[in-house]
């Protein structure tokens, strides 16, 4: 839960961030008269002119491209920053009249009643938004890679021919090596292999680089006992969660990463429903790539693969695919509680039990 300042501002702020200019709505915090609405150009220079001849205000933004350093930026003024969950705010995200004076002026009322109708959420350290800009980018390069491959390997197809299935590191050497295809195919290729071949080589960089920040959170070592989570997913998880304390239980964990199936009841009909894919999209993928590696051949025999396993073979078609679900979500909660816990990981305690 996010903490608030004992000392209370008598104005607030209502902030919405725009690329190019963003909109300030400033209230009275007593009698919710409007004091001030003005437009100002999203940078550090004219932030720093506006806000740092104001009294101590508490300001409302939402969550977005610019908010960290806006956060950081207010906080080193003197001011009390709530950063609002989007998502949640209906009033606003919801709205079919969306102007930014009229988002700026919902999250100064807002704040001003109660800062927790924004379901505020805790802002990344500069340390923690550095890491994650490295396996942002790292995700951009693989993305990359996958789709010049996807299109060489249709190419290909188009004339006839087939290249080998192999890993994405050594494809472009195996598509390059291959005697099948006519030259001058291989020369419509080659520009496409080039690029591919240097992608390979930033991801291995990018590889090192990973494995250097998992360092410097520790607690990634413990998270990497379980067969199958690795520096990546392990130093993303750390990231994403920040304070593993503000979970009550390790359970609400699921339900935060969006692996939890939705809920909407009316009446006697109680629909099944998918999955929420709320909160961060790479997390959630990272788990479910771990949890294919559990249920996979060289998975570890553990209760969560024979968990997954039992869920699978009574599943019917959809079986494997809802297991993959059930055993990504199992494992977010004992990565939990492994970190809140400091225990070592024990494959089979429950079989043991």
């Amino acid at each position: 839960m996010v903490e608030f300042s004992k000392v209370e501002a008598q104005e607030v702020v209502g902030l919405d961030l725009g690329d190019r200019s963003s909109q300030i709505c400033r209230l009275d915090r007593k009698t919710g008269v409007v004091l001030e609405e003005k437009r100002l150009s999203t940078t550090t220079a004219s932030v720093q002119r506006y806000f740092s001849t104001l009294a101590p205000q508490l300001v409302a933004l939402e969550t977005g491209t610019h908010s960290l350093w806006m956060t950081r930026l207010l906080k080193s003024l003197g001011h009390e920053v709530i950063v609002a969950n989007p998502s949640k705010v209906r009033a606003i995200s919801s709205s079919l009249k969306k102007t930014d004076e009229r988002d700026a002026r919902c999250l100064a009322q807002l704040v001003r009643v109660d800062p927790q109708l924004l379901s505020p959420v805790e802002p990344r350290s500069e340390e923690s938004q550095q890491a994650i800009a490295v396996v942002r980018a790292r995700e951009g390069l693989v993305k990359g890679r996958t789709m010049l491959i996807n299109q060489v390997r249709g190419m290909v197809k188009s004339f006839g021919f087939r290249l080998p299935s192999c890993s994405s590191a050594a494809f472009a050497c195996k598509a390059q090596q291959d005697k099948n295809l006519p030259p001058l195919l291989k020369q419509t290729l080659e520009p496409s292999l080039r690029v591919i071949t240097e992608m390979s080589v930033e991801i291995a960089r990018s590889d090192k680089e990973v494995e250097a920040l998992a360092r410097r959170w520790p607690v990634t070592h413990r998270l990497r006992q379980i067969k199958g989570v690795g520096a990546l997913t392990a130093l993303v998880f750390v990231l994403t969660l920040g304070d593993p304390l503000r979970f009550a239980r390790s359970r609400a964990v699921g339900a935060y990463l969006g692996l939890v199936p939705g809920s909407r009841s009316s009446g006697q009909s109680t629909p099944q429903m998918p999955i929420t894919k709320q909160g961060d999209r790479m997390l959630r993928r990272l788990l479910v790539q771990a949890s294919h590696y559990v249920l996979g051949p060289f998975g570890q025999d553990s209760d969560l693969r024979r968990f997954g396993l039992r869920l699978a073979e009574r599943g019917g078609k959809s079986g494997k695919k809802r297991a993959v679900v059930a055993v990504a979500r199992k494992l977010a909660v004992v990565l939990h509680r492994l970190w809140v816990s400091e225990t070592d990981y024990e494959p089979l305690r429950k079989a043991a039990a």
